[in-house]
């Protein structure tokens, strides 16, 4: 058990420091108990119920092994209004996040590089992960360490341990999607850029939300351009049925190809309108008349929408 702060600022310790079991309590309750900036050591251990009543800084740390914090307890200040873990730019190859129970405070691990993360349920309060590069993320199932890509609702869970974190900001989405294709997960992979791309919406101002909706149930920003297909399909069965119901008037009698409802609807949701069936035939019905303008409209909305879901997706991120 210690008193007040650890400093082992900038520490070489090529052996190690091992601190399973330690109970650390700071004096102030507004700072931290431990602080490891800038170590360079091979392995930090703090498990088997190590308990911190304060902030863990690890900021600039390089351990070349193992960062475990596997069954220890994060309370961070005690007055709840600081973080409970600060790994600023830390470097680690394998980092152990498998809490006893989950953090009172932030976990800020902005701009953190490891290879190997292996976490669970208790791991994760408030996050920062702007910046956040990780090589694998692996959990506990069936008493092994497995990746984590093949979990149920693997997606969803990511995507609500993304935000989690403060405010919008979109590498930590790229990197989870860049994990994703990694291991063959492409649908995955879009899934959580579709996330990032609704999440950005609500940063924009609201002609641009608009937008950014209309690009989401037509297009799904690009990374489901089978829903234009949905759309073109159902608008298509609508005009074929509406307008095979009654008989239109040609705009010069004896000329032109005969109506053809379905020919005439295709006609219409195509922006060029080349079929020749949209300038041959006119309705003195008004609501089939409306229902003419309304699938032209349509027709242009959702080539637009594809054409800037296309542009979208074949932009650099």
């Amino acid at each position: 058990m210690a008193r007040g702060e650890v400093r082992l600022l900038g520490a070489q310790l090529p052996g190690g420091l091992f601190m399973q079991g330690a109970y650390l309590m700071g004096h102030d309750p507004r700072r931290m108990v431990l602080a490891l900036d800038n170590a360079v050591a091979s392995t930090l251990d703090f498990s088997d119920g190590f308990i911190a009543n304060g902030t863990v800084r690890l900021r600039g740390a390089r351990i070349s092994d193992n960062l475990t914090f596997q069954g220890a307890v994060l309370n961070g200040p005690p007055d709840g209004h600081g973080p409970s873990l600060v790994a600023l730019l830390m470097q680690a190859v394998d980092f152990d996040f498998t809490l006893a129970q989950p953090p009172s405070g932030t976990v800020d691990l902005r701009g953190a590089q490891v290879s190997y993360l292996h976490d669970s349920d208790h791991s994760w309060p408030d996050v920062e992960l702007d910046g956040f590069v990780y090589g694998s993320i692996k959990v506990d199932e069936a008493g092994e360490r497995r990746e984590a890509v093949g979990q149920r609702d693997s997606v969803a869970h990511r995507v609500a341990w993304i935000q989690r974190g403060p405010g919008y900001n979109p590498q930590p989405y790229e990197q989870l999607a860049s994990w994703y294709r990694k291991a063959g997960h492409d649908d995955d992979a879009r899934r959580v850029l579709l996330a990032k791309q609704r999440q950005r919406r609500q940063t924009l101002p609201p002609s641009a939300r608009v937008w950014g909706h209309l690009l989401d149930v037509t297009v799904g920003y690009g990374y489901r351009p089978w829903l234009a297909g949905v759309w073109l399909l159902a608008l298509t069965l609508l005009g074929t049925l509406s307008f095979g119901t009654h008989s239109p008037n040609p705009i010069k009698r004896g000329e032109g190809a005969p109506f053809q409802p379905l020919v005439y609807t295709l006609d219409l949701l195509s922006p060029i309108g080349g079929l020749g069936q949209r300038t041959a035939w006119y309705w003195s019905n008004d609501g089939l008349q409306w229902l003419a303008y309304l699938l032209i409209a349509f027709g242009w909305v959702l080539t637009t929408a594809v054409i800037a879901g296309i542009t979208r997706t074949l932009q650099k991120p």
